[in-house]
């Protein structure tokens, strides 16, 4: 099962905000042991919006979808999600309730505007203020606020997800080789890939400036007792060709 991220704003492509969601959510699905397969950005524009949920949609994937649910003209991530599936937008019963013991008296059409999502959805609660996320097809569709979005994000994990919690054999490990240009070790990293298909192995250069000196992180992830033979044999490698390493904290 892959787990996918999409957020939604002009302001993230912008610059207006910086985006927080991304990095939380790898945050909150390591907490539980799992990880995140990819992760996608999106304008406001319904089409390209539309366009876009359709794929996701046909990934067949896990998707936390952050922003554009609210009740203002440039909020269109409802009504593209009905529109990507061919749904018809109704409010729903439970988002209703919800909204209306949070407001009382004040609950007007425009705040349950709010509770109008795809139909099919079911709801995902606000600890923060009572309105509503929706969940449809393994998508779950929280707002842009993080102080509303990361708890909602939690229920889901712990609520839908509680099976798959800490059963992944998943472990990233890796070193920094110093004075090291991955294209003297391009052959290496090569024959490691070849030999530990069921890896992946990564490579990040850091270039020598303001006093650091140049080094290159070497590492594989994947099921751990395979991580572990292969880096033994990575490292005994780097070390024969003569370069200095330190694991990677």
């Amino acid at each position: 099962m892959a787990f996918g991220a999409l957020i939604i704003g002009d302001e993230i492509l912008s610059g207006r905000r910086q985006d927080r969601h991304l990095e939380k959510l790898i945050e909150l699905l390591a907490a539980r042991g799992l990880r995140l397969a990819w992760a996608r950005y999106a304008g406001d524009e319904p089409g390209r919006l539309t366009a876009t949920l359709r794929e996701s949609f046909a990934s067949g994937d896990v998707v936390f979808s952050f922003g554009g649910i609210g009740a203002t003209p440039d909020d269109h991530t409802r009504q593209c999600a009905a529109e990507a599936l061919g749904l018809e937008l109704a409010l729903h019963p439970d988002a209703e309730r919800e909204i209306r013991a949070q407001f009382g008296a004040e609950t007007t059409a425009h705040r349950l505007r709010m509770g109008v999502f795809p139909r099919g959805s079911e709801i995902i609660p606000n600890p923060y203020n009572r309105i509503p996320g929706f969940a449809l097809r393994d998508h779950y569709f929280v707002p842009g606020f993080p102080v509303m979005a990361w708890p909602m994000v939690e229920w889901v994990l712990d609520g839908r997800f509680a099976d798959l919690h800490n059963r992944d054999d998943y472990v990233e490990r890796a070193i920094v080789v110093w004075e090291a240009m991955e294209g003297r070790l391009v052959d290496l990293m090569e024959r490691i890939s070849a030999d530990y298909p069921a890896l992946t192995l990564f490579s990040l250069p850091s270039f020598a400036e303001e006093g650091r000196r140049r080094s290159l992180e070497l590492g594989l992830k994947g099921a751990s007792a395979a991580v572990e033979v292969a880096m033994a044999e990575l490292c005994n490698e780097v070390t024969q060709r003569g370069y200095e390493w330190q694991d990677k904290p």
